[in-house]
């Protein structure tokens, strides 16, 4: 049985890899071999560690990570409820 933090969770981090998908498979890929290369986790672990999706995806994305975190802001922005989990998220990303 998931919890409704797990729920949110979940919800969060789909958000996140639809936006990943979105700018194409190869990247995403990259991104998903690199979190397992250098941090041994998937992109759902990274919300408990952000600071691993956003190194990550500075070497990716390089000139483009402040859009990607942005479309990451828009996508979750459909969210309600989890205003806290953003919050902490998005602190990191952007330091």
């Amino acid at each position: 049985m998931v919890s409704i933090e797990g729920e949110n969770k979940i919800a969060f981090i789909t958000c996140i890899e639809v936006v990943l998908m979105r700018r194409g498979d190869t990247n995403y890929n990259l991104v998903l071999a690199k979190l397992q290369s250098l941090y041994n986790c998937w992109i759902l672990q990274c919300i408990d560690n952000p600071e691993y999706l956003r190194t990550v995806l500075k070497e990716v994305y390089v000139n483009d990570y402040y859009t990607v975190v942005d479309e990451i802001r828009s996508e979750s922005d459909r969210l309600s409820d989890i205003d806290e989990l953003k919050s902490n998220f998005f602190k990191v990303m952007l330091s």
